[in-house]
């Protein structure tokens, strides 16, 4: 038997290639690659920049499922299939797509827009997280520029940079923005957040957050190549009241904040607001943890221990200095809010702006009951419990007590 039988044929795999963002030449396995082809998938940008085969079927991509089709059809038909893509094809790009539909892959990878718009702006990017809009809500990318020093965004039509500038009005950013990488029409200009919001930009463009402190914090390396938190910080959360300047006591005992922060569910991409501040000690171990941190308190003292001891965990922290509830008026909206301080016109204000989870401490029991009232009536499930702990303390002699601190009730109200 000198043929091959259909049903076993193995199925020459579709060639995704990325044309270099950089604008640099073609990869060398484009030409023969083309060549062959009988089908070619491309944006038209991409269609256009290539000598696509006179006899070669193309594709311009829009929506997806169409040139699936197609490709699935080239595959069983043993039809060379050549997709061209921008950049790394890997890199949050179309090889996940394709291989979630099932169609084997070749790869020959480029230099991608992220690592070209570093490379323009003469940034290490080891450093960096990575975060995309192409498709979703914008707000977990935008919160991870509020929590990051340094972050690149893979834009999106209205998800590009003038929203992200406009969302990021209130924080210490530099954003540098790269339009038309690798082509005639390419630009890099670096603005303001308020410059951002107020210029429109054409597409395709990649943006790139910048704190203050982003090279500092980058330039000592490390064994991963992006600083997002890992599952927990390096030197743990629920950290001793030492840990943090305050004053008179003004801070959450460590074992009532584990319990906050795990009900406040802190992570890369959300926004936690943390009401009647005081020394910042919830709001900060929320950033150890990766989330985005707006700090409200009304006392200019107590914000300045808030800025220093932000300082000194390394995390970012924006600090509104206001009365609550008057000073969360025109916030953007949380996916968590810790009260810590503040009567029951704060939490009413709170639960206005729909947050996903509310946390709030209370010292005095007859707080609690209109406390669960005022949650369960702007339609949260509320649960609650008093914590009372007591700390081993020396005696002399060398014997030990346990000397209790406060009960404090720790409610939670969940949006169902």
């Amino acid at each position: 038997m000198t043929g091959v039988d259909a049903a076993t044929r193995v199925p020459s795999p579709v060639t995704v290639v990325g044309l270099d963002a950089a604008g640099a030449t073609p990869h060398p396995a484009l030409a023969p690659v083309l060549a062959a082809a009988g089908l070619v998938v491309g944006a038209a940008r991409h269609l256009a920049a290539v000598p696509v085969p006179a006899g070669a079927d193309t594709v311009t991509l829009g929506p997806l499922a169409p040139a699936l089709h197609r490709l699935d059809e080239a595959v069983a038909a043993g039809v060379p299939a050549v997709v061209l893509a921008s950049g790394d094809p890997g890199f949050f790009g179309i090889v996940r797509r394709l291989r979630a539909a099932g169609l084997p892959l070749r790869v020959v990878p480029a230099v991608s827009s992220v690592a070209a718009a570093f490379a323009r702006a003469g940034l290490p990017w080891d450093g960096a997280a990575v975060v995309t809009a192409h498709g979703r809500d914008l707000r977990p990318a935008l919160n991870a520029c509020r929590a990051l020093p340094l972050v690149a965004v893979l834009t999106a039509p209205g998800a590009g940079a003038a929203e992200v500038g406009a969302g990021l009005v209130g924080w210490s950013r530099r954003l540098l923005v790269a339009e038309h990488l690798g082509t005639d029409a390419e630009r890099i200009r670096e603005v303001t957040p308020e410059q951002a919001a107020a210029e429109t930009w054409s597409d395709p463009h990649v943006l790139l957050s910048l704190a203050a402190s982003a090279l500092d914090r980058v330039a000592a390396g490390g064994m991963r190549s992006d600083n997002q938190p890992a599952a927990a910080p390096a030197g743990g959360w629920a950290l001793p009241e030492d840990r943090y300047a305050h004053r008179d006591s003004m801070i959450t005992k460590s074992e009532v904040r584990a319990l906050v922060v795990a009900r406040l569910r802190p992570r890369l991409g959300r926004l936690v607001w943390d009401v009647g501040a005081g020394s910042g000690s919830v709001g900060i171990e929320c950033a150890l943890l990766g989330a985005a941190v707006l700090a409200v308190e009304q006392d200019p003292q107590a914000g300045a221990t808030i800025r220093a001891n932000a300082a000194t965990h390394a995390v970012t922290v924006r600090l509104v200095t206001g009365r609550a509830p008057q000073a969360l008026a025109g916030l953007p909206e949380p996916d968590a809010v810790f009260v810590g301080g503040g009567g029951a016109d704060v939490l009413a204000a709170v639960v206005t702006r729909q947050p996903e989870r509310v946390v709030l401490t209370l010292a005095a029991l007859d707080r609690v009951a209109p406390a669960v009232g005022l949650l369960r009536a702007a339609g949260y499930t509320v649960e609650g419990s008093q914590l009372s702990a007591a700390r081993l303390a020396d005696l002399p002699g060398g014997s030990i007590r346990l000397a209790a601190t406060n009960p404090v009730v720790v409610l939670t109200g969940e949006r169902p």
